[in-house]
């Protein structure tokens, strides 16, 4: 196979263009097999926007056509798919995996595939019933604890834009694993080969729901509501687990893939010893644009007919801390993210058309301990919390919004709140997206002082990049805060923590930070517990 680097086209150019475009590369009349491999937009000369490709080639005479054509863009390549250390368990020791986020899932899938018969516990519901739940939240306010956006099957990413890249280095194949899983499960073909791979909730709904068929068809067993209490440890070793109601569950591997917001369970893991430690994250605000305006900034026109709405990425720094963008939704909705009564956290979703009229992205501050008023593992767990009781009280439990002149000016002390006639108006003509009740509020008051004005020192860094991003009238939403885990699991070479057979795994436990790398950790860690079954049963 020949590999071609650096091939450019312009948007909206036919299969025709690329066969083509190969051909004359490779000095070849006939017409080669092609694989794209990556595929990236190139907008340096916008409006005139250009595809970037890198391209695996199947030819007859390879050595014979590779002879002949530019080595500076054409090598020779060898395609190493992935492959699971074991294949075909026929013991009788059965893992248990909890949490169906995507490691918990990818986890138990592997786990099945080779024969170990995995156990997947879930405390929420699965995603169609969990959809039906969120949906109530959304439009009357009944919160189910058990079943939101943060719980159930597919965890929180369920509810997200579904971005799928990953800054995670990978020399093993597990990244190129899960997007082929992904497709194979329904999601489109694109993701094998976007720069920016994404699939929307409403195609990750379907996903979930078929990674979970084919656990159950290659022997795993799901079981939902089934949230754990407690673990069963006798002399450093995990012996099963508890779930709420009493009933135990035996065995001798875990895997805990709790998602990042399982604050129960992370105190039920301080409780018991196990060895936990705080970790830097971020929090910070949602900001919504109008969708034009950013594609007029990033292709130089209102709205691209092959692109569609476009996204960006914006960084900063203010004094020690950074200021990013994160989970930047397109053409996306903010929405009601909360867990926990009396408490409001808020997040991005995009459905995978992306065709809503508001862009939205957290510009999050980082954090550290440091910043925590309370020592110990749990110390993020409580900042998140009074964070999120703040912006409960600020608006009543609905989603506080407020423009973002309102906002800086309060933080830089131009005005109180309150004062000028247009404070508290959304301009005409540009309504908030948002999945849930809102209202008009003081949203400069959640954050601390330091950290609302390293917000706003990001914000104008960023009308900088991005015309019109510091515009007075872009919308201010809060809080979000829950970007990643505030806890890290501690777990050593094995992959276990301090107590034997029980593998912490994903975001939640403090390993990964998206999708995709959740689900190459859950890959991992699924290799882990294979071998290490298989050297316990030759012993």
């Amino acid at each position: 196979m020949l590999r071609i680097n650096q091939l450019q086209l312009p948007v909206g150019h036919s299969r025709e263009d690329l066969t083509a475009k190969v051909k004359k590369i490779l000095r070849t009349d006939k017409t080669p097999d092609i694989f794209v491999v990556r595929r990236s937009v190139d907008a340096r000369k916008k409006p005139d926007l250009y595809f970037n490709y890198i391209l695996n080639v199947k030819v007859d005479r390879q050595k014979e056509v590779y002879k002949r054509c530019d080595r500076k863009q054409v090598q020779v390549f060898e395609e190493r798919p992935y492959r699971f250390p074991v294949k075909g368990y026929q013991g009788k020791i059965r893992p248990v995996v909890i949490g169906s986020g995507p490691a918990g899932l990818f986890c138990a899938l592997m786990l099945a595939k080779a024969g170990f018969h995995p156990l997947l516990l879930e405390r929420g519901r699965p995603v169609r019933e969990r959809l039906r739940d969120v949906e109530i939240f959304w439009e009357k306010g009944k919160l189910a604890p058990e079943s939101n956006v943060q719980f159930g099957e597919g965890g929180a990413g369920t509810f997200s834009d579904g971005k799928l890249n990953t800054l995670v280095k990978d020399t093993y194949g597990r990244n190129r694993e899960v997007l082929r899983i992904f497709v194979k499960a329904g999601a489109p073909e694109e993701i094998l080969y976007d720069h920016k791979p994404h699939m929307g909730t409403d195609i990750l709904c379907n996903v979930v729901e078929n990674l979970r068929h084919a656990i159950e068809d290659a022997g795993g067993c799901i079981r939902f509501g089934a949230k754990v209490t407690d673990f069963q440890i006798k002399d450093g070793q995990i012996r099963g687990v508890v779930l709420e109601g009493g009933e135990e569950i035996g065995a001798s591997y875990v895997v805990l893939a709790p998602g990042h917001s399982a604050r129960d369970t992370f105190a039920m893991l301080k409780e018991r010893n196990i060895r936990m430690e705080a970790k830097p994250f971020a929090v910070g605000m949602r900001v919504e644009h109008p969708q034009r305006l950013i594609d007029q900034a990033q292709y130089g026109l209102e709205r691209h007919p092959v692109l569609g709405s476009a996204s960006y990425k914006v960084t900063a720094k203010s004094g020690g801390r950074g200021v990013y963008s994160f989970c930047m939704c397109p053409g996306g909705f903010v929405v009601n993210a909360s867990s926990e009564a009396g408490r409001l956290a808020i997040n991005g979703m995009s459905y995978s058309k992306r065709d809503g009229q508001n862009a939205n992205s957290a510009i999050i501050v980082s954090v550290s301990p440091e910043d925590f008023e309370d020592g110990g593992p749990l110390a993020g767990v409580e900042f998140q919390r009074k964070l999120e009781e703040k912006a409960y009280r600020l608006a009543k439990g609905k989603i506080p919004v407020e423009r973002y002149k309102d906002y800086k000016d309060a933080v830089l002390g131009s005005s109180a709140p309150g004062d000028g006639k247009e404070q508290g108006k959304i301009p005409d003509g540009f309504a908030p997206c948002i999945k849930g009740a809102w209202e008009y509020a003081a949203v400069h008051q959640i954050l601390p002082q330091e950290l609302r004005a390293a917000f706003v020192e990001g914000m104008e860094h960023f009308g900088r990049v991005i015309p019109g991003f510091n515009d007075g009238n872009a919308l201010v939403e809060g809080i979000e805060s829950r970007t990643s885990s505030p806890v890290r699991i501690l777990r050593n070479e094995k992959l276990q923590s301090s107590v034997k057979g029980l593998y912490p795994c994903g975001e939640g436990a403090g390993y990964a930070g998206g999708i995709t790398s959740a689900a190459m950790d859950g890959i991992q860690v699924a290799e882990m517990v294979a071998k290490h079954i298989l050297e316990a049963e030759k012993k």
